[in-house]
């Protein structure tokens, strides 16, 4: 059997963890309470900064959105007149197609 890069990276995940969960064991009450303060006032910072990401995606979606269908109609008014003038539909030219 082989030792490919999962292999290598799963046994340095375990031995992260080990050493962490030992660290951890080997902490006085406060040291461990101040590690769980820190962890949670980075959890809540990680939090906010994702909210506020979620609402300018949001925000940038919607005027994505609105923008590019004002882009699409002027376009596509553009695209009407030059198939008007390629093919002489315009009203009053003669050459209108009768349905």
């Amino acid at each position: 059997m082989s030792v490919n890069s999962k292999h290598i990276a799963t046994f340095l995940l375990g031995a992260a963890a080990g050493y962490a969960a030992f660290k951890y064991s080997s902490m006085s009450e406060e040291e461990k309470e101040k590690l769980m303060a820190d962890l949670k006032a980075k959890a809540q910072d990680l939090k906010t900064e994702a909210e506020g990401v979620a609402e300018k995606a949001r925000e940038y979606f919607e005027e994505l959105r609105t923008k590019g269908s004002t882009a699409m109609k002027e376009q596509m008014g553009n695209v009407d007149n030059i198939f008007d003038d390629v093919f002489g539909t315009k009203p009053g030219t003669g050459n209108e197609t009768k349905a």
